[in-house]
């Protein structure tokens, strides 16, 4: 393009902004017209799926007519509008490597060996209301199903105090439990037994 076209183009771009910005908001459309398929080119590129493309090309469009009264040089709106369009690709990849990550996830844990809980939920109601550092180790213990020498690693501690807590942690859980036991009276014989099964250390 020549110096003299891009000027005719710039010139162009100023006076359908200024019309915009002075009440007359359909002459947005001839912007859109100018700039559609060049978007989408450069979007496609970006995104690499022409659908991914024309939903990044329209919200360009939306935000640059919202936000149009800050553009302060209206002779440059293309650059301007390049500029949210790189902001949106960036968007859009983000949300989809976010997107991959949390199927990852979701497939490692549909992998992963359920939890069990009690059926009335009285252990759990237990170990919530425990003290930060024996809930942690707890729920890392009992529900994580890690040893001793692997909570002390991730927890950064020596073993002996990761034990002793434990041993402590079990002792307030086993009165918890038996406290829920006398305010409630198991439905079944077996029914307290299943709420104070926590293995020990």
């Amino acid at each position: 393009m020549s110096e003299t076209d891009k000027s005719t183009q710039n010139t162009a771009d100023k006076y359908y902004v200024e019309r915009c910005l002075d009440g007359h908001p359909d002459d947005f459309r001839y912007l859109v017209r100018r700039y559609q398929a060049v978007l989408l080119a450069h979007l496609a590129g970006k995104l690499g799926s022409k659908d991914k493309a024309e939903e990044a090309a329209q919200e360009s469009f939306v935000r640059a007519y919202f936000k149009m009264d800050k553009l302060q040089k209206p002779d440059l709106f293309y650059s301007w509008l390049l500029g949210i369009a790189d902001n949106i690709a960036k968007e859009h990849q983000r949300s989809e490597q976010i997107r991959r990550q949390r199927e990852i996830v979701r497939s490692f844990s549909q992998q992963a060996p359920q939890p069990e809980f009690s059926q009335d939920f009285a252990l759990e109601a237990a170990i919530s209301e425990l003290a930060e550092p024996y809930r942690k180790m707890i729920l890392l213990r009992y529900y994580g199903r890690h040893s001793c020498n692997k909570i002390a690693e991730q927890l950064d501690m020596p073993l002996g105090t990761v034990t002793k807590t434990l041993s402590r942690a079990y002792a307030m859980l086993r009165s918890s439990l038996q406290q829920t036991e006398r305010s409630h009276a198991p439905s079944s014989p077996d029914a307290g037994r299943s709420r104070g099964e926590v293995y020990e250390v």
